[in-house]
């Protein structure tokens, strides 16, 4: 059983003072072939702490293959069986936490050289700070890639509010040789 500190009061404070906002559209999520798209897990990742369930998505399909990529490529091989689904999810959020950028994430304690790292405290006390107070997820920008990322809190939602609205199979070998290529025409488009 993970014991749980007390939470940061400032923290909370500053994230009561965000009114929050709603979202109304498309996101993207990885999954292994063989898994609920819409079913959230407790991660321990970027934005939760592993104690409740969470859906990470990102605003543009480039993100999540990015995401997914990065978490495969560290293993010592990068897994040549592994069959993953790239699904768009509409989705629609009354309650959102945004953190628009990253001076944003940076003013509530994360610093800019970790953030792309794997040192996930500081997000994670956000994150569940965001729960506690009760917003419905986060929008925050991706460490991986030049979009923002959509992580759902997956208590906050019903069966109506998140609808799979198309599914492909991820070719992980056509998307590493051409990642650094989109990643060039994304970065000039931004």
């Amino acid at each position: 059983m993970t014991e749980r500190r007390a939470r940061d009061l400032q923290l909370l404070d500053a994230l009561d003072a965000h009114a929050g906002v709603s979202f109304d559209g498309d996101v993207w999520r990885i999954v292994r072939e063989e898994r609920d798209v819409l079913q959230g897990y407790p991660a321990a990742a970027r934005w939760d702490p592993g104690s409740f369930d969470v859906l990470y998505t990102a605003l543009a399909p480039e993100g999540a293959l990015e995401e997914i990529h990065f978490h495969l490529s560290r293993q010592p091989v990068f897994p040549s069986k592994i069959r993953s689904v790239l699904h768009r999810i509409a989705v629609r959020t009354q309650r959102t936490l945004k953190l628009a950028d990253l001076q944003a994430v940076e003013a509530l304690g994360v610093t800019p050289e970790t953030y792309g790292t794997l040192d996930y405290g500081r997000c994670q006390e956000i994150g569940d700070a965001a729960a506690f107070l009760g917003f419905d997820g986060i929008l925050a920008p991706s460490a991986r890639w030049p979009c923002q990322n959509l992580i759902l809190f997956s208590e906050s939602y019903g069966p109506d509010e998140l609808q799979v609205v198309e599914s492909a199979p991820v070719d992980w070998a056509d998307w590493r040789a051409r990642r650094l290529e989109v990643r060039k025409s994304a970065l000039e488009a931004d």
